[in-house]
């Protein structure tokens, strides 16, 4: 019997999963209730080593091993966002202001299932080696150190010795029975910057007796965003957004400093470390206006880098499952993933998995609305599980 055949099998499982933890969804580092889930899961599963709180305190590390071999990671992300839930399902988050929308829960049942077949498979013999199945806390957020999961985990060793990674992300914007994989860089780079301008403020009827912060940044702000399209090669993906402005409180006070706050985002190391410089280049102008600044660019998770031999696998265990199956070969967009930082270590990759629901409408994900076709997990089961044993194996027909 096939690995899909053998999913089908418990498809009703993979639902009633998925839906247990999209209704008691926890924020990053607060997965307890959810690790203790997958744990109680996992222990009714045979040939399971199972490790809790390895680098964080909500982590689960699962290992099935069938003697020597290459060691291979499947990883799912298990945390939730702060997020109202307004979809109004009967499996609706339970925890207020709480809401899996990035698809976090369904990642987790579907690296159960795929748990679930291969310790099935192991009196098989149908690979040899390890598996080890990485359920991940923090991927939306950081810590007051500046990190998630994933730098955790790595720290731990739980990576150490594995030859190969795979992830799938839920993709709302596909729909079930279609796949993204891209080669190379995929996912953006992920910085944050933070500047404030400092003037000498004043009385609002009187500009021209002191110097203006927030005229200042009204000249900063061309500068800023022009640095994509005049200073980044157009076949260069880079993206400067500004999310918040603050300065000032009374209509006739000019004030003395103006605070700004955005978003850098970047494929190659190169774009990275060029939009750092061309962003201090423009802020430098400030000193002609005369007023001062402070800036500082912080960075976040790497930019994601799919390894092309792990992609082949991929595409290959596609077609060994259902020839059918669209697959697109385009990047995944500008958003960021903390599984970036496996793929700086080792050979990863992560494939995008459609799911939208055939409504007429967007659930995108991040929004009170977020839902997903749950009928993709077999599949996104199967491909993990075939992925997994093909690399043990280190062949691709």
């Amino acid at each position: 019997m096939s690995v899909y055949c053998k999913v089908l099998e418990f498809e009703d499982q993979l639902i009633e999963w998925r839906r247990e933890l999209h209704q008691f969804p926890e924020l990053s580092f607060e997965e307890f209730r959810t690790s203790e889930r997958v744990m109680e899961i996992l222990q009714a599963m045979e040939h399971i080593n199972i490790e809790k709180g390895v680098g964080t305190p909500t982590s689960i590390i699962a290992t099935i091993s069938t003697g020597e071999g290459p060691t291979v990671a499947l990883r799912a992300d298990m945390d939730a966002l702060p997020i109202q839930e307004q979809t109004n399902t009967p499996y609706e988050s339970q925890n207020p202001g709480v809401m899996h929308a990035c698809g976090h829960d369904a990642h987790t049942a579907i690296l159960l299932g795929a748990a679930k077949v291969l310790s099935d498979l192991v009196e098989t013999e149908s690979w040899k080696g390890t598996i080890k199945l990485i359920f991940q806390p923090a991927e939306e957020a950081q810590d007051e150190h500046g990190l998630s999961g994933s730098p955790y985990l790595l720290q731990a060793g739980v990576y150490d010795k594995v030859e190969a990674a795979f992830a799938l992300h839920m993709c709302p914007w596909k729909k079930s029975g279609q796949l993204l994989i891209n080669d190379g860089f995929s996912m953006a780079n992920v910085d944050e910057f933070e500047a404030t301008i400092y003037a000498t403020g004043g009385h609002g009827g009187y500009p021209e007796k002191s110097t203006d912060p927030i005229w200042m940044l009204s000249l900063v702000l061309p500068g800023l965003y022009g640095i994509i399209s005049r200073r980044i090669a157009a076949a260069e993906k880079g993206v400067i957004s500004v999310g918040e402005i603050r300065s000032g409180n009374a209509t006739n006070i000019i004030p003395a400093k103006t605070s700004i706050r955005g978003t850098i985002r970047s494929y190659t190391p190169a774009i990275r470390d060029q939009l750092e410089r061309e962003l201090h280049q423009v802020f430098q102008m400030v000193h002609s206006l005369g007023g001062e600044y402070q800036l500082n660019v912080s960075r976040g998770e790497p930019a994601l880098y799919n390894d092309p031999y792990l992609n082949q696998i991929v595409r290959h265990s596609v077609r060994k499952i259902q020839k059918h199956i669209d697959v697109f070969e385009e990047a995944f967009g500008m958003g960021g993933e903390d599984f970036g930082y496996v793929s700086q270590k080792l050979p990863a990759t992560m494939f995008f998995l459609g799911c939208a629901l055939d409504e007429g409408y967007s659930r995108d994900l991040h929004t009170p609305v977020f839902d997903i076709d749950e009928s993709s997990f077999v599949l996104g089961v199967a491909i993990l599980a075939e992925s997994a044993i093909a690399r043990t194996k280190q062949t691709i027909i």
